[in-house]
């Protein structure tokens, strides 16, 4: 069976704070690691009321300190926001600090909206120079040559894995040309996936880094001891994605027993197209869920996402899900 690994936003919930995330964050980790999650990672995101992820590489280090062997990285950093140079550094420090265990994953959205993106001081073009900003990353990772007076100190020369995240085309042919691992958000943007992860199968090309290719996909889970208690639970993400959509983001919503006249046909639409790769229900539903969804994509590793208000309902639900996969591996 393929390793599962969890995503996590580190969701500040209605009515609560980020130290309150945190503290979650950490436990879930923890809970993870002991249920045998493959890696932990958390994603960068700015001027989001519900996330609290936003300094990235300092949360990572938290989650790093607080567990003993699971992989931790990012899901990932925003690299146009960002010097190259000084992502090599803070990831040079991690991975000094907690060798073997760090990811580094990347991406060339802005993790926010154009405001926010001005607000960071990010240039509206710098996206165009992501294959050079990954290019760049690569070198400061790599043995420092005779002569090379910009070093990543710590970084140079450090083993680092390094993923590029995508929910298109464009980074799919980026990572095969590269050959880095590629990991594809169709938790949130399906559309592409099937075509963007055949690209990038078909176009991999062997790198010191990565001798095949490698996908991961998002998948959504929310698991419950029934399929009814399982889909309260989601409504919450549903009320987020719409409010988000509505460009009225807020702190994760609880979730509610009726959504009839919470959105409109339209907005249903747009909920089940971009959360179309959901698992939802009791774990007879999540079980098969998972196989038909494996079956299908054939990744290589699946990455969980489980946006659940009540903390201990969303350690419950991943509990099921590590259940599940243990019973697929069985079978």
């Amino acid at each position: 069976m393929i390793p599962f690994s969890v995503l996590d936003l580190s969701l500040i919930v209605r009515g609560s704070d980020a130290a309150t995330a945190f503290r979650n964050s950490l436990d879930l980790a923890r809970h993870a690691e002991a249920l045998g999650f493959h890696r932990y990672w958390v994603a960068e995101h700015h001027a989001m009321p519900a996330i609290a992820s936003a300094a990235t590489a300092i949360l990572i280090g938290h989650l790093a300190a607080g567990t003993q062997h699971i992989r931790v990285g990012a899901g990932g950093i925003m690299l146009p926001n960002h010097a190259p140079l000084m992502v090599a550094e803070q990831f040079g420090t991690l991975e000094s600090l907690f060798p073997g265990r760090i990811d580094l994953g990347l991406g060339r959205a802005p993790g926010s909206d154009q405001e926010t993106m001005r607000a960071l001081r990010r240039d509206p073009t710098s996206a165009d120079r992501f294959p050079q900003d990954v290019a760049e990353l690569l070198h400061y990772f790599a043995p420092p040559q005779p002569g090379q007076r910009v070093q990543a100190v710590p970084g140079a020369g450090m083993d680092i894995p390094v993923w590029l995240l995508g929910s298109s085309l464009f980074s799919a042919h980026l990572a095969a040309h590269l050959g880095l691992p590629f990991a594809f958000a169709s938790h949130f943007a399906p559309d592409m996936m099937e075509e963007a992860v055949t690209l990038y199968r078909q176009h991999f090309t062997p790198s010191a880094r990565l001798a095949q290719p490698y996908v991961m996909l998002g998948l959504n889970v929310v698991a419950a001891d029934t399929d009814a208690q399982a889909r309260f639970l989601f409504t919450s993400h549903q009320q987020q994605f719409v409010a988000l959509r509505r460009g009225r983001p807020g702190q994760f919503p609880p979730p509610v027993a009726e959504t009839e006249g919470l959105w409109t046909p339209a907005e249903q639409a747009g909920i089940d197209r971009a959360l179309a790769c959901a698992v939802v229900g009791g774990p007879d539903t999540v079980r098969t869920g998972l196989a038909r969804f494996i079956a299908r994509h054939q990744p290589d590793e699946l990455m969980i996402v489980g946006a659940i208000h009540d903390h201990a309902a969303r350690l419950h639900s991943f509990a099921l899900a590590a259940a599940a996969r243990h019973a697929l591996a069985g079978a």
